[in-house]
């Protein structure tokens, strides 16, 4: 007696989408899938016959014979019953089977179906798609030889179907390798950096447009690509020397010899030199087999341009640093006595040339803008280097007037200064219990708390709000006055330079001069103490004064 198959959920929505990969429900069948239902009725030596594709709720007759083939519900198809389990269902008079004889197609409502048979149609995969079915109003049997040339003819609809689904995978296989073709040659168009690649004999198979561009050409796509190399040289760094076939980066990639960065000259079809950088790689199969090299050459001549006149503004800077160290002794003294004179120069050119923008800025072409603008962030930075160097010379020679300091009272006034800043910057300043008093000058002490609390909003990490706290400890020479953040941090291998007169850590970050924390030591031993440095348990800094004091907490 055949029992209906019980199978997993998943394993009918596999099945299921299975069938939907071959895209044939409410599709027309060819005429070869005809012909297969035709030999199947005429071996079955039957008038009726049909191919069935069984889905989520409905069996789908493809193409039939001897009836007009429709859709019906899966409830009550007949191939639905047992399809599922792989083989052939044979029925010599279905009303004998108490699976079927209760079913539409058998009972006279939909028809009267004594003989039936089916094969089904199983996928490579292994998932059924639906039956091969022969069936009669009259009681009959089929031979052993003649349900094996049913199976086979399933086999063979089966082998159709994939036929079908390989042709309309190719189809758009070769579809999108034409769209990855072209969208492959609009970017190499569009970029701006000359894209060279050849096969592994060291033929050229592609120049893009920057490359045609600089050989006269950008739209010639008619002439040989090997012409229009040659009318391009690459020079060495000299401008002067070419460089040998077997030196440029597209023939030292066949060679296995990648190149990354390397610096070059163009000339160019009208005889102008660009300054370009090389980088070239192999290209290999997956198999690990090459195939050629391809090259990138990137036009970097107005950069180089830009570097040297940053090199030469650096090295003017390295000088006046330079001088500045050398002097810094005569200069602290001097810059105390003299700021006015200083910062007013500075005020002035400052001034002068905000005029000369309003007046003439309209008048610049992009460079000339971008120059003033720089100029101005320039003048900026001075006038703060100067700030922070008359801090410094203060600091070290301005009078002292010992007389005794409440840090609390200091650390209330440095929070109203930094008020505006902190909450600009979202960030919170602790006391984390009382501060002690001190012998000290004051106006020195709210520097020295000024610039460690500012330097702690300052340097903070982008993912976190700045948060500082203020902390008092007995020391084995007095207190312990600790500021620790959750900021940036200092490296290890910095900590001991960090007071050191322009000692930054990050100077490309431009947060800084270097000279606030050697501001800092210098107040300190003044007060008699001393300043270190450590990681915060928060992974920040931690900046602690030993001062000598008697009252701690």
């Amino acid at each position: 007696m055949l029992t209906p198959a019980i199978e997993r959920p998943d394993a009918e929505l596999q099945r299921l989408a299975a069938l939907h990969e071959y895209q044939l429900l409410d599709a027309p069948a060819d005429d070869e899938l005809s012909a297969v239902v035709r030999v199947a009725a005429m071996i079955a030596d039957v008038p009726t016959a049909t191919l069935n594709l069984i889905d989520e709720n409905r069996q789908c007759q493809l193409t039939t014979v001897g009836f007009p083939g429709s859709d019906s519900d899966r409830s009550d198809s007949m191939c639905d019953v047992a399809f599922r389990d792989g083989q052939v269902i044979h029925l010599p008079d279905a009303r004998q089977n108490p699976l079927y004889s209760g079913n539409p197609w058998v009972d006279g409502r939909m028809a009267n179906v004594r003989f039936y048979a089916s094969a089904p149609l199983i996928s490579p995969a292994g998932y059924a798609l639906g039956t091969l079915c022969v069936f009669d109003e009259v009681v009959k049997a089929l031979s052993r030889r003649q349900i094996q040339r049913l199976e086979d003819l399933a086999e063979v609809i089966v082998g159709l179907f994939e036929r079908r689904r390989q042709a309309r995978i190719s189809a758009e296989l070769a579809l999108e390798t034409e769209r990855s073709h072209k969208f492959i040659e609009t970017l190499l168009d569009t970029v701006d950096v000359g894209i060279a690649a050849a096969d592994a004999d060291g033929r050229l198979t592609v120049l893009n447009r920057a490359v045609r561009r600089w050989a006269g050409a950008a739209e010639d796509l008619s002439t040989p690509l090997e012409i229009l190399a040659t009318r391009c040289e690459l020079l060495h760094l000299d401008g002067l020397t070419p460089v040998s076939t077997d030196e440029t980066p597209l023939h030292q990639a066949l060679r296995d010899h990648l190149v990354n960065d390397v610096e070059f000259v163009l000339r160019t079809a009208d005889h102008s030199h660009l300054t370009v950088t090389a980088n070239s790689r192999n290209i290999l199969t997956d198999a690990g087999d090459r195939i050629g090299a391809v090259v990138a050459l990137t036009d970097v001549t107005r950069d180089r341009e830009h570097r040297q006149a940053i090199e030469r503004a650096h090295a003017e800077l390295r000088l006046a640093v330079s001088e500045l160290e050398r002097s810094n002794d005569e200069l602290e003294g001097f810059a105390a006595a003299v700021s006015h004179d200083l910062v007013r120069p500075l005020a002035s050119a400052s001034g002068f040339l905000e005029m000369f923008g309003q007046v003439y800025g309209e008048q610049l072409d992009e460079r000339g803008a971008k120059w003033v603008t720089g100029a101005g962030r320039a003048l900026d930075r001075m006038q703060q280097l100067v700030k922070a160097l008359l801090d410094y010379a203060r600091a070290g020679h301005a009078p002292y007037q010992a007389v005794s300091v409440d840090l609390n009272e200091v650390l209330a006034q440095v929070r109203a200064d930094l008020r505006a800043h902190a909450e600009s910057a979202g960030a919170t300043i602790t006391v984390g219990g009382p501060l002690p008093s001190v012998e000290g000058d004051p106006t020195l002490l709210r520097q020295l708390l000024q610039n460690l609390i500012d330097n702690a909003i300052k340097y903070r990490r982008p993912d976190r709000a700045p948060a500082v706290e203020v902390t008092c400890e007995r020391g084995p020479d007095g207190c312990v006055v600790a500021v620790a953040d959750n900021g940036l941090g200092i490296p290890p291998e910095h900590r001991d330079r960090v007071f050191d007169m322009f000692a930054q850590v990050d100077p490309e970050s431009r947060k800084g001069h270097g000279i606030g924390l050697s501001t800092c030591m210098r107040i300190v031993e003044r007060h008699g103490g001393r300043i270190t440095v450590g990681e915060s348990p928060s992974g920040g800094t931690v900046i602690r004064l030993h001062l000598p004091a008697t009252d701690c907490p």
